[in-house]
């Protein structure tokens, strides 16, 4: 076997991260649970593989100033392959996969991104961005047939090397290291040039449009503030600075507490869109992962698997779900923007899914199906009976 350079610390909680890149120059992280089995050495990825994409373009939408990333090379992704051409396994024989060794958690760029592969400057075997953004007054500015490169980074993040699964299926030591391995590349993406947000996030169960049954999650980092968090800003400049302690302060005086310990709490929000639609936020202002504690990160292992076990407990099946951690923009926001987790799922029954439909998906004026109490209730009395 022909060992890959890595180059090896030991971050928090004793995960190590062991960075390398890929065939055709994308970077691959492997984090290390703190009590692996794994050795230290890990395989060179020795595929051939062709040129990486040209980085996607973004056109403007002069009727709301949205940009919107068109990749076309997301088209050639995989679509629910089997278990012997899973791309996110470790590589074998016959199985050509992304990732060359057997891990823990690891951490790469995707192959087909919506932004990126390239900032200004390419890096790798990356092609350079030919018509990058001019900064957030350049993004902000409307008109018509406006054009920019999609600069920015996507990136997959493996929870597991088993083919099937999801964030809740994990232990909580490896669960820890999920989120070490967050904090971590929130830290580093944030730092890129033209990076203007970071989003983890976790897409779960085909009804949702998952691809992959293999338990993961993505990071998106964005050229631009997304438009639900320049909603969020709006908001803040119109009521207080403080608007998200208000927020806990008034959710946790509320029957719709479904888990409270000392550093989080978990609810069903006041105006819930979402048959199910779960908030959690830590009890002190923290901009994105990156600023968490220890104590808070140690905490929220279990919390977190617990609230996703409870989710599934519901049903008999599986329950099909969106977890979107909110992070403050890069530049902006930094002091009122409170990182928090939402989880939604359109599961309104057993059987039965919400779709959005004339109102939801053409107005933005939603109808909730469920009082978000009777959702708080139920989901407390499933998370009660989960055992970790």
């Amino acid at each position: 076997m022909n060992i890959a350079q890595l180059d090896s610390s030991v971050i928090g909680a004793g995960v190590t991260r062991r960075a390398t890149t890929m065939a055709d120059g994308r970077e691959l992280i492997y984090f290390d649970d703190p009590d692996t089995t794994l050795g230290p050495e890990r395989a060179v990825d020795a595929r051939d593989l062709g040129p990486r994409p040209e980085t996607a373009t973004m056109r403007q939408d002069v009727l709301t100033g949205d940009w919107i990333s068109v990749a076309a090379a997301r088209q050639n992704r995989a679509f629910l392959p089997p278990a012997n051409l899973d791309p996110l396994a470790p590589q074998s024989e016959t199985n050509p996969s992304e990732i060359p060794s057997l891990y823990d958690v690891v951490v790469f760029e995707n192959k087909s991104p919506s932004f990126g592969p390239a900032l200004a400057e390419a890096h790798g075997d990356a092609p350079a961005a030919s018509n990058p953004p001019r900064g957030l007054d350049d993004l902000d500015a409307l008109g018509l047939g406006r054009t920019r490169s999609s600069v920015g980074r996507c990136e997959v993040v493996c929870f597991s090397p088993e083919h099937e699964g999801s964030f809740g299926s994990l232990s909580t030591t490896r669960a820890r290291t999920v989120i070490e391995a967050w904090a971590d590349r929130t830290a580093a993406l944030s730092a890129l040039p033209g990076i203007e947000q970071v989003f983890p996030f976790e897409n779960r169960g085909e009804a949702i449009g998952v691809t992959l049954p293999h338990p993961h999650g993505q990071i998106y980092s964005y050229p631009y503030v997304t438009p639900r968090t320049q909603r969020l800003l709006d908001a803040i400049d119109r009521t207080a600075p403080a608007l998200f302690q208000h927020i806990l302060d008034f959710e946790q005086k509320a029957e719709r507490v479904i888990l409270r310990g000392e550093h989080w709490t978990a609810f069903v929000p006041f105006a819930a869109r979402w048959p199910l639609e779960v908030h959690l936020l830590p009890h002190r202002h923290v901009a994105d992962f990156a600023q968490t504690t220890d104590a808070e990160r140690d905490e929220l292992a279990p919390m977190y698997l617990r609230l996703l076990r409870g989710i599934d407990a519901l049903y008999d099946t599986p329950t099909p779900y969106i977890a979107a951690w909110h992070q403050a923009p890069v530049h902006v926001g930094r002091d009122t923007v409170r990182m928090h987790l939402e989880i939604t799922s359109p599961r309104r029954a057993a059987d039965k899914l919400k779709f959005l439909a004339g109102s939801e998906a053409a107005m933005g004026a939603w109808i909730g199906d469920v009082p978000p109490e009777t959702s708080a209730a139920r989901l407390r009395d499933a998370v009660e009976g989960v055992q970790l």
